[in-house]
């Protein structure tokens, strides 16, 4: 959510501390040790310095990290300053993931990104001067208005910055978004967005030249520079390890049952500020359907 007012930001911060403590009471989780930590998308470097901090402080509070291998964050980059940078790195992350997408500042602005092309370098640069043990960027192959030279620049720039890891996605247009709307709109005109192959051939392009650079391709969507570099979070979704996920409409996956939160921000944090945790639906899976997850 953007636009919302200090208070609504308060309101969440205070509500997803306190879901964390529900759910520590509960024999479930209470007495076990996270071995991961992730910040996830949206926008959590929305936040400011004391909220990120109010917020870190809180969780530890109500359920100790003291075995914690990985704390990642996900940074929008036009979202930071390098104070902002500094307190996450001091507040212990040791993965910043950095939503780039793109380089091309009028691919950013038709895609209604929020950062620019020149704060990318500019966070990129705090980001390492701060010393964070693995920094990973996102790119996304096919957003509206990429072409095939710019594609080709997005990863010789991404070659020189030289981070850790590097994940890239492929442009999807999910029916519920402004860009499917307008692509709606437009009647029988064709959408302005890659096919599948083109996307498909560009992701394997870009893994290509980073192999090149000796990256090794761990995944269907990312790369990684040293065999030590790790992402515990994928791994132990791969492996089916339990998930707490805390938050407006995450999702959840503890001893076999899947489930999500209430995913308007509004009745989640209601539920919480009467003591109930803000559960909206959820589902025991089979063993047939914990293969198919894992698989």
């Amino acid at each position: 959510y953007t636009g919302r007012d200090a208070k609504d930001v308060e309101r969440y911060v205070q509500a997803v501390i306190t879901e964390m403590r529900l759910y520590a009471a509960l024999p479930l989780v209470a007495g076990r040790k996270p071995q991961f930590v992730y910040f996830g998308g949206g926008t959590p470097s929305f936040l400011a310095a004391d909220q990120l901090r109010e917020l870190f402080e809180g969780l530890q509070e109500a359920f100790p990290w003291d075995d914690v291998e990985e704390v990642t964050f996900e940074c929008e980059p036009g979202t930071l300053d390098e104070g902002k940078i500094r307190t996450l790195r001091e507040l212990g992350v040791t993965r910043l993931s950095l939503g780039v997408e793109n380089f091309n500042p009028e691919i950013l602005e038709l895609n209604n990104r929020a950062h620019r092309a020149k704060e990318i370098g500019a966070a990129y640069e705090q980001a390492r001067a701060m010393g964070f043990p693995q920094i990973n960027i996102d790119l996304i192959a096919g957003m509206v208005g990429e072409t095939e030279e710019n594609w080709r620049d997005c990863i010789a720039k991404t070659r020189v910055m030289a981070p850790e890891a590097v994940t890239i996605y492929q442009m999807e247009i999910p029916y519920n978004t402004t860009v499917y709307e307008r692509m709606k709109d437009g009647g029988d005109r064709v959408a302005p967005v890659a096919d599948w192959q083109t996307k498909r051939r560009w992701v394997s392009d870009a893994f290509a030249a980073l192999e090149s650079d000796g990256y090794r391709v761990g995944s269907a969507y990312t790369a990684v520079k040293d065999e030590d570099v790790s992402f515990l979070y994928r791994d132990g979704l791969w492996y089916g390890a339990d998930m707490l996920g805390i938050g407006v409409a995450s999702f959840s996956h503890l001893r076999g049952a899947h489930f999500q939160n209430e995913h308007h921000l509004d009745p989640y944090i209601e539920s919480l500020e009467r003591g109930a945790l803000p559960i909206h639906r959820g589902m025991v899976l089979t063993d047939d359907e914990r293969l198919i997850r894992e698989f």
